[in-house]
């Protein structure tokens, strides 16, 4: 652990706490099919990513091409064009995707999500992406090139579920809690203090990865 690393003694925010906890409440709804990836984004997405420290809203009020979150980016891909829902960028420059679905589908085993992001990210040249419906988040390692065959796990550098975020996951010994992780990763502060850049160089010689589950909070 250096200098840079950015601690939350163990607990998550206030903020991100009443999210996890009004997801907690409500779950049966939320996981319903018929709650939809507007709704979710609207309820908690956008909430999340600005506990990250990113403008979601531009009230900084600054030129299309320099505001921090772009909603339904466009990036074209084997000559259609695709519209990953999250574009975090700084000064123009496109830094990560997020990308998100609704509770009901299951991020941790369906494959197709996880191409989905994974071929976003590739395209871009992405050094990494997150996957997310609050229930599950799922970080993947986007220089690693996707296959149809892939599946969810490959590439896949971390995962854990909401009532996961304030538990510490064994194989980041690090981090306190997963939301470390998460924030020292894709937070303003950690980026702007080279997370990415970090990420990208310490990933050099890529190859598929697995995840398997390590932990499981009953």
């Amino acid at each position: 652990m250096n200098g840079d690393f950015i601690t939350s003694n163990g607990g998550l925010p206030p903020e991100l706490q009443t999210l996890v906890n009004n997801f907690h409440d409500q779950i049966g709804s939320y996981n319903s099919p018929s709650y939809n990836e507007t709704q979710l984004r609207r309820d908690f997405l956008d909430k999340f990513i600005k506990i990250l420290g990113w403008d979601v809203d531009n009230e900084k009020a600054y030129a299309e091409s320099f505001r921090e979150v772009i909603h339904e980016d466009r990036i074209r891909i084997a000559g259609q064009s695709k519209a990953p829902d999250y574009c975090i960028q700084s000064n123009g420059g496109r830094l990560f995707y997020i990308e998100a679905k609704k509770p009901s589908v299951n991020i941790q085993y369906d494959s197709a999500p996880a191409f989905q992001i994974r071929r976003y990210g590739w395209t871009a040249k992405m050094p990494v992406c997150l996957l997310t419906d609050f229930h599950e988040f799922s970080v993947y390692d986007t220089g690693i090139k996707p296959k149809d065959a892939d599946d969810a796990a490959v590439a896949r550098i971390f995962y854990c579920r909401y009532d996961e975020l304030d538990a510490h996951n064994p194989k980041y010994a690090d981090y306190p809690t997963n939301w470390d992780f998460i924030n020292n990763l894709f937070s303003k502060e950690a980026v702007f203090k080279g997370s990415l850049e970090k990420f990208r160089t310490s990933n050099k010689k890529r190859e598929p990865r697995r995840l398997t589950r390590l932990f499981w909070k009953t």
